[in-house]
């Protein structure tokens, strides 16, 4: 592959990284292997720590690309655990409000799920790299100061859930660029009555690429290694 040129990578990301910890990583090592100081690298879409799954990676002439790819629809699964609340709507912060679940009922779950597809408006997280005034809201969120959110229009293509216990619940959604799933999840307990918190969370698909034809960070700096 000619990473100067420009190529296109599909990496699967790990839990507990960074986006950018990936693209640094990456970084690194095709600077060490083309004997560079320097090579574009970025990513067509982030994705948070907690979650994990497609990531894609655009090197070289490649990172052009970015804000084109960046606009197509997102797939993701995971779970989402009902009764309970965290102020980063995922297990990023601690549990702060437990709600009831004795009258949630499949049926109703299923209206709900429903209700989400199609056009609307969307809050953000405030444990979410939105700028602020020049500034992440995660960091305003985290130093204890008041943050207000503005709404993102979104569309939800479809939105499939199946419970799995009484407190937890999986899904595969399909939905617009900038689409917080936390949100999502957290919405959705509000919807119910009561409350929800995004406990797991993969993205399997984004534009017209799939997870399926990612490979790990590890093997992608095996392939950069030994290519001649």
């Amino acid at each position: 592959m000619d990473y100067k040129e420009g190529v296109t990578i599909l990496v699967d990301k790990p839990l507990g990284w960074t986006s950018f910890d990936v693209v640094n990583k990456l970084r690194w090592n095709l600077k060490q292997r083309l004997g560079v100081k320097n090579i574009k690298v970025g990513h067509a879409g982030t994705l948070d720590p907690l979650a994990t799954g497609l990531l894609v990676i655009c090197i070289g002439k490649h990172t052009k690309l970015i804000d084109g790819l960046i606009i197509g629809d997102k797939t993701y699964t995971g779970k989402i655990l009902l009764g309970k609340t965290t102020p980063s709507y995922d297990l990023e912060t601690e549990f702060n409000a437990t709600f009831p679940v004795d009258h949630i009922t499949d049926q109703l779950i299923q209206e709900v799920c429903t209700s989400f597809i199609g056009v609307q408006e969307q809050f953000p997280p405030i444990f979410s790299a939105k700028q602020i005034d020049g500034k992440r809201a995660y960091d305003l969120a985290r130093a204890g100061k008041e943050v207000v959110m503005k709404s993102n229009t979104i569309e939800v293509k479809s939105f499939q859930v199946e419970r799995i216990s009484p407190e937890e619940i999986t899904f595969e959604i399909v939905a617009s660029k900038g689409t917080y799933i936390r949100s999502i999840a957290h919405d959705f307990g509000k919807k119910l009555g009561s409350g929800a918190t995004l406990v797991e969370l993969r993205r399997t698909g984004s534009g017209d690429f799939s997870i399926k034809d990612a490979k790990s960070v590890d093997e992608w700096i095996q392939i950069i290694r030994e290519e001649n």
